[in-house]
């Protein structure tokens, strides 16, 4: 049976190896490795930004941070962008959105072309191209200047208060917060409170309530053709998990991190910037680790208990074998590994994803199983259900490529490197850095052997040999042994920005035609004779007739 419709998995700061398909030695995921059993699991998959708001437009755009613009969290994207929504709604599918985007509307832009909010093109405009179920960025945080200004949640907490969680913030009170036998709250957002157990009912909590609600729009969908983005908000922190997840792992669970007091003493500028952020520095810190990462591995857990309820409930209802099933993230975690904590820089431990496909053709029946290790990218995801959908891939807006060759064993992926990007011109390391707006910038450029990161304002690049260092610890980028591959990673990176990404209203195909259409729409340039081209061309200007006008003298 072909695909019939697409459940689009993403978990928020999902680390690709803290699932047991991809080797974590403590933490089993059942449910994702037999998903991965089903399908093809991919080992390098990487996404455009090291950060959720740009890496989800790449995703949902199809298009690298450089095309699409929205370089940062909050930084709106652009009216005009074509999401995935759009370009799936074109081939007879409907896309809605049940969970997280990060996407923030670019309210400006809607107000210049009279897109009214409230109208169905505003609406799609304003929530990045989805119909939306439910929007929940799981983000009710509040500070001296008051809320922090992230889209929906509204839906989650009305749920909460309707079930007795009381307070005017029930998302932190509750959902990520844990209590005291005096009913004091234990903020999750304190990492010293990592393993309290959330106060709440685990049925309750936010993963278990997602899932729910994605099972009624697929419940509810009837025979419509649909793309399901089901979009979870964990395990993001607050690192706080509902019991029994807060204490199924420990201290002992934690694997030791991936980092060497070399590698800081010697760190580029740039990265021991990063290194000595405030969020580094704590995750540099043991007793850190030893409270926040089995909180992590917790949530990571709810989550595959999750999918297996999931799982469970597409095959009772007859709809496993109609749906493919993609499984992937936004961004990773750095855990302490380098010395950081969080994503916002280039290791394997941030910018690489879990990705892992099921599809129920026939087509992919010779790959179920197995394990891909070619270079792919989040940009590749649009391209991929627009093929499923039935349409036509419009390469010259989408800048990803289809993935379905892979998933039905196909030959002929010739991809050899991946970028990433990062604009942390609005965080304070800009500042410590002394850095002008445009300058603070970094680009990455892998392949299966390197891995180039380049630094705007005047520094020099850093480099790792993924092969000899596959934990990314010795920077190569001033080695002069190494000028030649520096050289030619800088090439791949010159390669992919002069590629053209805004032209996006005329497709290669268009442009094509022109070469041989224009002559013959009555442009005659750099002829000097009628004979001198096919008569058919110049058929309009031969053989006519005018009135002679008198002349005067002047």
């Amino acid at each position: 049976m072909k695909s019939r419709n697409i459940l689009f998995i993403m978990f928020d700061q999902l680390r690709w190896d803290y699932l047991s398909c991809y080797g974590h030695p403590h933490l089993k995921t059942p449910h994702i490795d037999r998903l991965a059993g089903m399908g093809v699991r991919f080992t390098r998959a990487y996404v455009q930004a090291p950060l959720c708001g740009p890496s989800r437009m790449s995703t949902y755009t199809g298009r690298y941070v450089h095309s699409h613009g929205a370089s940062w969290n909050g930084t709106p994207l652009k009216v005009g962008e074509l999401t995935m929504g759009d370009h799936l709604r074109d081939a007879g599918m409907a896309c809605w959105l049940v969970g997280k985007t990060h996407m923030h509307a670019d309210a400006e832009g809607m107000r210049r072309l009279g897109l009214e909010p409230d109208s169905i093109i505003g609406a799609r405009v304003a929530e990045c191209g989805f119909d939306v179920f439910e929007r929940d960025d799981g983000m009710r945080a509040v500070g001296p200047d008051g809320r922090l200004v992230e889209p929906g949640g509204e839906a989650y907490d009305t749920y909460l208060s309707e079930h007795g969680y009381e307070g005017n913030n029930p998302w932190h009170d509750h959902a990520n917060s844990g209590v005291d036998g005096d009913g004091n709250v234990l903020s999750g957002w304190f990492m010293r409170n990592a393993q309290e157990a959330a106060n709440i009912e685990e049925p309750d909590s936010e993963t278990p309530y997602l899932t729910r609600r994605g099972m009624e729009f697929i419940d509810g969908s009837g025979d419509d053709q649909w793309l399901c983005h089901l979009s979870y908000i964990k395990p993001h922190w607050p690192y706080i998990a509902p019991a029994p997840y807060n204490d199924m792992f420990g201290p002992e669970h934690v694997v030791p991190p991936v980092r060497s007091q070399a590698e800081f003493d010697n760190a580029h500028p740039v990265l021991k910037a990063f290194m000595t952020s405030p969020i580094g520095q704590a995750f540099s810190r043991d007793e850190v680790r030893n409270a926040v990462i089995p909180a992590y591995m917790g949530l990571i857990k709810q989550c595959d208990d999750q999918l297996g309820a999931l799982l469970e409930w597409l095959e009772k209802s007859g709809r496993m074998q109609e749906t493919m099933i993609v499984l992937t993230s936004d961004h990773g975690d750095f855990l302490g590994d380098h010395w950081m904590g969080e994503k916002t820089f280039f290791h394997d431990a941030s910018v690489k994803v879990p990705l892992i496909i099921f599809d129920p053709s026939e087509d992919a029946d010779g790959t179920r199983g197995t394990v891909c290790d070619e270079l792919v990218e989040a940009i590749d995801l649009a391209p991929t259900f627009v093929e499923v959908a039935g349409g036509k891939v419009p390469g010259h807006i989408l800048e990803g490529r289809s993935l379905l060759p892979l998933l039905h064993g196909r030959d002929g992926w010739d991809r050899d490197a991946v970028i990433s990007e990062y604009d942390f011109a609005a965080t304070p390391i800009s500042q410590r850095l002394n850095l002008a707006v445009r300058e603070s910038v970094l680009f990455m450029v892998a392949d299966k052997r390197w891995k180039l990161i380049h630094c705007e304002g005047g520094f020099r690049p850093i480099l790792f040999d993924l092969e000899t260092d596959p934990g990314e610890l010795t920077d190569l980028g001033d080695s002069s042994a190494h000028e030649a591959v520096i050289a030619a990673m800088y090439d791949k990176l010159f390669r992919w920005s002069r590629r053209t990404s805004q032209r996006t209203t005329r497709s290669d195909e268009q442009l094509v035609a022109l070469r041989k259409t224009l002559r013959r729409r009555g442009v005659v340039l750099g002829v000097y004779d009628e004979n001198d081209v096919p008569l058919d061309l110049t058929i309009h200007y031969r053989d006519r007739k005018a009135k002679i006008r008198k002349q005067y003298d002047q």
